[in-house]
């Protein structure tokens, strides 16, 4: 009898891959991100980059990319908050929570799949849309940073051939204020191409990180479904 106990005991237990996965912190691993890229760029400005950064770039360019970058950082934060609690209303519907008492996500989708078990591809539709569907805006806000770094590239090398087109003659007494002027446009083509693609590898890595556990947890709860909703034989 009592190793009848024990083998129900271990049947019921959660595996431990998805232990972990229902303890998988989220919200924790972007924060300890945000602070290595508050230390960053707190380390940049004691060096003087910012300064560098902004004063070397008169179109303003790589101020809008730092600011989409920031808006996009904080977003990602929210979300994966938001993504964690998520998880917290399926660890409950795995723990057993009836279905009336259960929220969020899982909630609705549980619901609805006990409502019309037939129909089981629109539940999972609309948790797909939940889980997944604010990524597209979020991802394609990734990818404005990297055309705003192509489009300062384009005007740093029209302002170089301006500059280039206006010599009429080449005089050596010329050559530091000549020198100063290319380079001017030579520098708005290269600095905001940098933040462009710095911006863009370091949001696409939070994003990334977004949908694979969005991605996970939209399969964990069709696995739910499936252990309460699946026709017995």
């Amino acid at each position: 009898m009592m190793k009848a106990i024990a083998a129900l005991r271990r049947r019921s237990a959660p595996a431990p891959a998805a232990a972990a996965r229902e303890t998988e912190p989220l919200w924790f691993e972007w924060l300890a991100l945000a602070g290595l890229m508050v230390f960053g760029s707190w380390l940049l400005g004691v060096r003087g980059v910012w300064a560098l950064l902004l004063t070397s770039d008169p179109t303003g360019l790589t101020l809008v990319i730092i600011v989409v970058f920031l808006l996009g950082s904080l977003w990602a934060g929210s979300r994966s908050r938001e993504l964690e609690q998520q998880r917290q209303h399926l660890a409950a519907a795995r723990a057993g929570v009836g279905l009336a008492q259960l929220q969020g996500w899982v909630g609705e989708y549980l619901r609805a799949l006990d409502s019309a078990p037939r129909d089981s591809a629109a539940p999972l539709d609309l948790l797909l849309e939940d889980s997944h569907g604010p990524h597209q805006a979020a991802w394609w806000v990734n990818g404005i940073q990297l055309k705003l770094g192509l489009l300062g590239k384009v005007i740093g090398f029209s302002v170089l051939a301006l500059h280039i087109g206006q010599l009429q003659s080449f005089d050596p007494s010329q050559s530091q204020d000549l020198l100063k002027s290319l380079t001017s446009g030579l520098g708005i083509a290269l600095l905001t191409t940098m933040v462009g693609l710095v911006g863009n590898i370091l949001l696409g890595l939070q994003l990334t990180r977004l949908d694979r556990f969005a991605d996970t947890l939209v399969a964990d709860c069709q696995r739910e479904g499936l252990r309460r909703f699946a026709p017995k034989a």
